[in-house]
């Protein structure tokens, strides 16, 4: 056993220098994800389609329903949820199974047949800075026409009903807290795979693999000494970009730190699984950059960054629940908003504890192959 630990050690200080050895590997580590996240945190711009409303409807009245019936009938909306308790609209919400909710208040149909204001309040999510913006701005616009009609039917000259717009878990609609944050995860994974997906590849190319085979290390302690570094260096990576997030952007981080610690740690360790897969299969460095683009860019579309999962095409919904960064995104972005509790994260942990087993498993058994 204490050998083992040895060889290891060994090898993962082998991987450390080979990764700082480099000065323009040091560059590339270091400032890269810094000047993205600047960057990225003022260009990025995004557009939101298709949206899913839940529906809180205390009144149930002819006017309630003719003032839903707009959202059915327009271009921008596909599905109304309709809910009778507020823990099952704010449920909706918050597992992003709506992007809106609308609650209508009982004494709606009253206050029109008396021709005085009512209100309807709108809720969004404000984890998705952009698409919370353009969907209230939908919404008030099905709103005011169908107070104009009402206005024409009544007729009255008075405003009738008036829209009330509450933007959770981002309550003024800050653009780079949902961007900064996501930055987070976009970073982390740019980093983590590549320095994975190139650490077999390397040794190939320069004819280091070799002595590999012939070293003591067995398989399993190739594949942890390829790991370990890897991970390290993406914490780290991943712990500075929090922090600026945190204290220069200042976006309030609300959850746990040791539970966004152990989440991004895991994280990381998947990604990683699938860096090492993709190194497993490249005989060259050209070859594992490609691997990490070709892998890299349809993780990201099916990660929710771009658009809301529950948004997408049903086959495509099937394929993002094999990505690591919808579940990364997800976690990071509950923990840091909206404090998510532990059920949760953990149910979004399992299948990246799986992803993780499977690609460094597939991983071990090609360099058991290869070295055979």
């Amino acid at each position: 056993m204490q050998n083992t630990i040895i060889r290891i050690k060994a090898a993962i200080k082998k991987e450390f220098l080979a990764i700082f050895k480099d000065p323009k590997n040091r560059a590339l580590i270091i400032f890269p994800p810094i000047i993205q996240l600047f960057i990225f945190a003022h260009a990025i711009t995004l557009e939101v389609r298709n949206i899913d409303v839940s529906v809180l409807d205390y009144s149930n009245t002819q006017y309630s329903r003719e003032l839903v019936s707009r959202f059915y009938n327009s271009k921008w909306f596909r599905k109304i949820h309709y809910r009778k308790t507020l823990k099952e609209f704010k449920n909706d919400i918050d597992l992003k199974n709506s992007q809106l909710g609308i609650i209508i208040q009982n004494d709606f149909a009253k206050k029109i047949n008396e021709k005085t204001p009512t209100e309807i309040l709108i809720i969004t999510d404000g984890r998705q800075t952009n698409s919370a913006s353009i969907i209230s701005g939908y919404a008030s616009q099905i709103i005011g026409i169908y107070n104009n009609e009402l206005e024409k039917k009544l007729n009255i000259k008075k405003t009738q009903i008036n829209v009330i717009t509450r933007n959770w878990f981002n309550p003024n609609i800050e653009y780079k807290w949902f961007l900064t944050v996501s930055m987070i995860v976009m970073l982390s994974l740019v980093l983590s795979l590549l320095l994975s997906a190139l650490s077999i590849a390397r040794e190939r190319e320069l004819g280091t693999f070799e002595q590999l085979m012939v070293s003591p290390l067995n398989n399993d302690e190739i594949l942890i000494s390829k790991t370990i570094p890897p991970l390290i260096v993406a914490l780290i990576s991943s712990g500075i970009i929090t922090l600026i997030v945190a204290y220069i952007f200042k976006v309030p981080f609300s959850g746990s730190i040791i539970l966004y610690l152990i989440s991004t740690f895991i994280s990381l360790f998947s990604i990683i699984g699938v860096g090492l897969f993709i190194s497993s299969l490249a005989y060259t460095q050209q070859q594992a950059i490609l691997g990490v683009f070709a892998f890299q860019m349809p993780a990201v579309l099916l990660s929710g960054f771009v658009s809301p999962i529950e948004d997408m095409p049903k086959f495509f919904q099937y394929i993002s629940s094999l990505n690591p960064l919808r579940y990364y995104m997800l976690i990071i972005k509950g923990i840091y908003f909206k404090n998510m509790d532990i059920i949760t994260v953990f149910k979004n942990l399992i299948p990246l504890i799986i992803i993780a087993i499977i690609t460094l498993s597939i991983a071990r058994w090609s360099f058991k192959r290869k070295m055979e």
